[in-house]
């Protein structure tokens, strides 16, 4: 006779087409959770990690020690660059699905983070990105095209195929201090 699993399965809260019940979920006011000091030593912010920081309140305005206290323009500025990553996005994933380059990782629904971190850095500071950090190249107004060129491995004015191989399909810019990920010749 087979032993019996001692895996234990629980049985989620709702059903696809059930009404969720989320009435558990304990969320701050908005403005309730303190900011602290950057300088502040990590023991100082484990709280942080239990609470949610939630700097817009119901009026969809920001409010607390959270706000960044921004203008119009700025905001501006700031959604004009998301929404040039999400473009670029969509073009080079339609890329990467005719099979002209290996492999694109979007950054749908985190372009915030990048654009975000690449206003709020001075113009001469480096800029190490990742994967779905595309938004720090608009930031710094890489040109897109080049960006796309650099990603399918085309140089030179007339957009040739590189000499150079990627392990993946990253840009760099030396102009807007961000360097391009190791290459080796072909």
């Amino acid at each position: 006779m087979t032993p019996r699993s001692r895996l234990h399965v629980p049985s989620p809260p709702a059903r696809p087409g059930q009404e969720p019940d989320f009435s558990y979920v304990q969320i701050s006011p908005a403005g309730a959770v303190g900011r602290p000091d950057v300088m502040a030593a990590p023991r100082d912010i484990e709280t942080l990690s239990l609470q949610m920081v939630r700097v817009l309140g119901d009026d969809h305005r920001a409010v607390g020690p959270w706000n960044p206290h921004l203008e119009a323009p700025e905001l501006q500025v700031g959604l004009r660059h998301m929404l040039l990553t999400r473009l670029f996005d969509d073009r080079m994933q339609k890329i990467q699905r005719q099979g002209r380059i290996s492999f694109y990782m979007k950054s749908t629904g985190e372009e915030a983070v990048a654009v975000a971190a690449g206003m709020a850095l001075q113009p001469t500071d480096m800029l190490f990105p990742s994967y779905r950090q595309q938004g720090l190249h608009v930031v710094r107004g890489n040109n897109l095209v080049d960006l796309m060129c650099q990603c399918l491995r085309l140089a030179g004015r007339w957009r040739r195929p590189s000499r150079v191989r990627t392990a993946s399909p990253q840009a760099g810019s030396a102009r807007a201090r961000v360097p391009r990920p190791i290459s080796t010749p072909r």
